[in-house]
């Protein structure tokens, strides 16, 4: 399925440099939180709410399927279709587009391992090959602190557009394939893997093709000078960064890189390393257990109360709230 929104961008146009898209791919942790084997007869609906920081992924081994928006937009996803939503978002899978649907937590699932599960919604009078067969997985996407990226992505990333340069995707899908449909020993935990391997070529596929129209950050990325600033700031978040310092790695005078780079990013420099600093350490806090005064000393910060403070007026709770709340 053609989406223009993903299409690869002509030869010509500026891409970020190679090392800089390499260094956003390094950041990029995209792991499956729980996947569903979907089995349906139509007519069926399915619905998906939206989870926040959790993107959705949709494979289709045997379809049609009709992929619903919550703005009302359609796409037809086929027979080897894979789509990842980055942002999760409400959307809905059905054999119809004037279904109705109903949220996916309401049907019993049957547990295949410790992270997936088996749907199974069926007619005993329908011939199973009719059956619609989906292998979804909400995942948890974290780019580190390259969350402006999330933000640049499209509503809904098609693999169907990276083909043409990426067969090597296609391999994965016709195994995903037979695996779904097969359900041999080990199936589930399989097409787990396979199915964090395929969103996160589709990830990579977006940024080597540009980004699509995407402007803003992305823009600063495209624009040499400026990307030098970002990957420098990336590298070494904790660093006392000054204007003047990230001024001579743009190479210009500290008025003009200030003007260029809130022009660009939306934000001050002083503001963008703060945000990026305090999504690291709800990383580091939460998913990966650091104590709080390590994560402050590593960011910089000399007191604790200084770090707590800007993590709550990012963040929006307290590092003790995002550490609660992780276990």
């Amino acid at each position: 399925m053609f989406d223009p929104k993903f299409e690869a961008r002509p030869a010509f146009r500026a891409q970020p440099p190679r090392d800089l898209v390499s260094e956003l791919l390094l950041g990029m942790r995209l792991n499956g939180i729980h996947y569903k084997r979907i089995q349906m007869t139509p007519p069926f609906g399915v619905g998906f709410g939206a989870v926040e920081g959790r993107a959705q992924f949709h494979f289709v081994a045997r379809g049609p399927v009709v992929l619903r928006l919550a703005g009302g937009a359609i796409q037809r996803l086929d027979t080897h279709d894979a789509v990842l939503l980055p942002r999760g978002g409400v959307h809905a899978l059905l054999s119809a587009p004037d279904l109705p649907s109903r949220d996916l937590i309401t049907y019993d699932a049957v547990p295949l391992c410790e992270t997936v599960g088996a749907i199974i919604s069926c007619t005993q009078e329908s011939c199973r090959s009719k059956d619609a067969l989906i292998f979804s997985g909400c995942m948890d996407f974290d780019l580190g602190g390259m969350h402006p990226l999330v933000a640049s992505m499209p509503e809904v990333m098609h693999v169907g557009t990276l083909l043409d340069r990426q067969p090597e995707i296609l391999p994965m899908l016709e195994a995903m394939q037979r695996e779904v449909c097969m359900e041999r020993a080990g199936y589930a935990g399989i097409l787990a893997r396979l199915a964090d391997v395929v969103s996160a070529s589709i990830v990579r596929g977006w940024v080597e093709c540009g980004c699509g129209d995407a402007t803003g950050w992305i823009e600063a990325l495209r624009d040499p000078r400026l990307g030098r600033v970002i990957a420098a700031l990336h590298r070494e978040p904790g660093r006392d960064w000054t204007v003047a310092e990230l001024a001579a790695e743009m190479g210009s005078s500290r008025s003009v890189f200030a003007e260029r780079f809130l022009e660009v990013t939306g934000m001050t420099p002083v503001r963008y390393l703060t945000e990026l600093r305090m999504r690291l350490a709800a990383q580091w806090i939460g998913r990966e257990r650091m104590p709080i005064e390590s994560a402050a000393h590593q960011l910089g910060y000399g007191s604790q109360a200084a770090f707590s403070r800007a993590f709550k007026r990012v963040i929006g709770r307290s590092p003790g709230a995002v550490r609660a709340a992780a276990s």
